[in-house]
This record gives structure tokens, C-alpha cells and sequence, in this order.
């Protein structure tokens, strides 16, 4: 890995001035809390003593959280939400965050997208997760919905620097939004970065994309057991997808750029004895990776920061997030 630390702290201090959009399945975490007190008389399950309620943006909204906090809100959320109580709590979400969130469509007949998740204590031991509600339609979005995010993409993708593809495949992003917006993004000289767990082949011309592991074994229909199968695996998505780069993400055994031309470059992990949560890890290196190339970074090199924002996030518990100078102190120390 060649690695220049000048170019890595210029690139990082640059970030604070791109411009982001997010299009995809927006959705907030409702992480509520409480003390287990005791066993209920009317089944057998705990009853906990409510302590705090935390609202946290998730899905596609976690990205734009992450790029929010390094580029002092210059971001913009394009997707869409029911009319419902929940929806008020994402656009509270966004508002605090300093998130644009004008371009939202909301569509009665759908539920804002919310993962209810529910932990207990006691005094002697950790917070731990007892179950999650998930609230959302799968299904993909109508015709009229459709229309109404296509004309907000067209109005708002000529402001931003970079747009983000996030896919939970929880409706939002369908095959003509994918499409209008990757040509959007080309005709006026945006970078496109994608995010998703399946499906890769059908986001032709994008800038690039950054599938984890198990998602890249699914896309391209064989096991990565070493580099030479990453290698084979990324050449084979690059042609498929007629991409400029593929960011292969690889848990605990770091990262993986394919470029054309047979050009492949392997970054560890870092900080790999500090995980304590994973979660929303992958929004991060989107995000982030997504803003350094916007910030005129090589693939190699935003590649590289994405690396270092992830190893920050993971040890801190759900969604988190990081800033500038967390990153900028991290990578000094590389």
C-alpha cells in the first residue's frame, strides 16, 4: 500500500468543504433504554424501568449524518417517509443534524422507516439488546412517489459535489431512480459512489461502489478466500458495472481497491484491538470515501480515510460518527 501522509492530512482537511447528496432509504434507530427490575406476572419476560428514549438517524440517513459531521452540514437527503408520527422524528433528526432535508417526499400510504430497538441493565453488568421492532413497507414506492423523488433529483443533484446510492432494499430506490440518477450525475460531473447489498450489476457508469465481503461474494457467485479472488472479484464487478473503482470492505481483515487495468491495492485495518461496536460502520466508509473523492483524493487515498473513520466509529457503541480533527489525530499516528 503506498500511502503519502502529506496528500492523506491535505485530502482529510478538505473535507469540510464538499457537498454530499444521499438518495435512498432514509430511516431512524428509536434505541430505548431502562433498568430490568423484574420478572412480569403475566408472562415471562422482563419488565424494564424506562430510563431514556434516543433518536438516531439510520439507513441511508446514516450517511448523511457521517458527512454532515465533517463538512458542517452541507449535505442533502433525497428519499421518502409516511405521514405518521415517525416522520416528524426523522426531520427533527435532520434538522438538529443540520442536514438539508427539503427534497423528502412523503407518501401517506407507506410507514417512515423506524428499527425500534430495546435494551436493558442492571447495575452489575452491560447494556444489552433484548429485541428490535422493525417498522417499514418493502415494497417499492408508487408510481406518483416515484415521479416526486425523480423531479427532486433532477432539481437538486446540480448542487451538490458527490450523491450516495444508499440501498437497504426497502423500497426507495428503484431501477428508474437508479438510473436517472447515475445519468444525472455524469451529465453535470458528479461523482457517484453506491452503496448496496445486492443487485450490483444494475449501477452501470457510477464512480464507484463499496460492497462488503459477503456482498461481493453474492454479486460476482463465488467465495473470496485471498487476494487473488478479490482480484478476480473486482475486476469482474468493474466490467460489469463499467466503474471507475470498487472498495471492497473486508471486516476485520481491512479493505480492497480494484481499479481498471488490473490495478489493486490491499489496506489493513486499523486500530483492529479497539472494536466495540460495528454498526453503521459501513455508512462511515461510504460517506467519508464518498467526501475525499469529492475532496479530489485518489481511490487509494479516500479509500484510506474511509479506513480511519470506521476504525473510530466501531469504538463507540450504535450509529456513531467522527470529525475532522478525530481524523486528522488518527492519521498522524499511521
Amino acid at each position: 500500500m503506498n500511502m503519502d501522509k502529506e496528500k492523506l492530512v491535505s485530502y482529510i482537511k478538505k473535507l469540510a468543504e464538499q457537498r454530499i447528496l444521499v438518495v435512498g432509504d432514509l430511516a431512524i434507530d428509536e434505541m430505548i433504554y431502562g433498568d430490568a427490575e423484574r420478572i412480569s406476572r403475566e408472562a415471562p419476560v422482563l419488565i424494564l424501568q424506562h430510563t431514556k428514549t434516543k433518536i438516531i438517524l439510520g439507513g441511508a440517513s446514516n450517511a448523511a449524518h457521517n458527512a454532515a459531521t465533517l463538512n458542517d452540514g452541507k449535505v442533502g437527503v433525497i428519499g421518502v417517509c409516511g405521514d405518521d408520527y415517525q416522520s416528524g422524528q426523522l426531520v427533527d433528526a435532520f434538522e438538529k443534524a443540520g442536514i438539508d432535508c427539503k427534497y423528502i417526499v412523503k407518501d401517506k400510504t407507506r410507514k417512515t422507516i423506524t428499527k425500534t430497538r430495546i435494551s436493558g441493565s442492571i447495575t452489575t453488568s452491560i447494556t444489552q439488546q433484548i429485541v428490535r421492532i422493525d417498522r417499514q413497507t418493502n415494497s417499492p414506492v408508487c408510481e406518483s412517489t416515484e415521479n416526486k423523488i425523480i423531479e427532486n433529483i433532477e432539481k437538486a443533484i446540480p448542487e451538490y459535489d458527490a450523491v450516495i446510492l444508499s440501498n437497504y432494499h426497502i423500497g426507495t430506490l428503484t431501477k428508474r431512480i437508479i438510473e436517472t440518477t447515475i445519468k444525472l450525475a455524469n451529465k453535470y460531473g458528479k461523482i457517484v459512489v453506491v452503496d448496496a447489498q445486492k443487485d450490483l450489476g444494475i449501477y452501470k457508469n457510477v464512480t464507484s461502489m463499496t460492497p462488503n465481503l459477503p456482498d461481493t461474494e453474492k454479486a460476482v457467485g463465488f467465495e473470496l478466500h485471498n487476494d487473488e479472488d478479490l482480484k478476480k472479484a473486482g475486476d469482474k464487478l468493474l466490467s460489469e458495472v463499467k466503474s471507475k473503482s470498487v472498495l471492497i470492505t473486508c471486516g476485520a481483515d481491512g479493505m480492497f481497491v480494484a481499479e481498471p487495468k488490473k490495478k489493486y491495492t490491499k489496506i489493513p485495518v486499523f486500530n483492529k484491538s479497539e472494536v466495540f461496536d460495528v454498526t453503521g460502520a459501513g455508512d462511515t466508509v461510504t460517506a467519508v470515501y464518498t467526501l475525499a473523492l469529492a475532496a479530489g483524493a485518489d481511490f487509494v487515498h479516500a479509500a484510506i480515510i474511509g479506513n480511519i473513520a470506521a476504525s473510530l466509529v466501531v469504538r463507540q457503541f450504535g450509529c456513531a460518527t467522527t470529525t475532522i480533527n478525530e481524523l486528522l489525530e488518527a492519521a498522524v499516528k499511521l
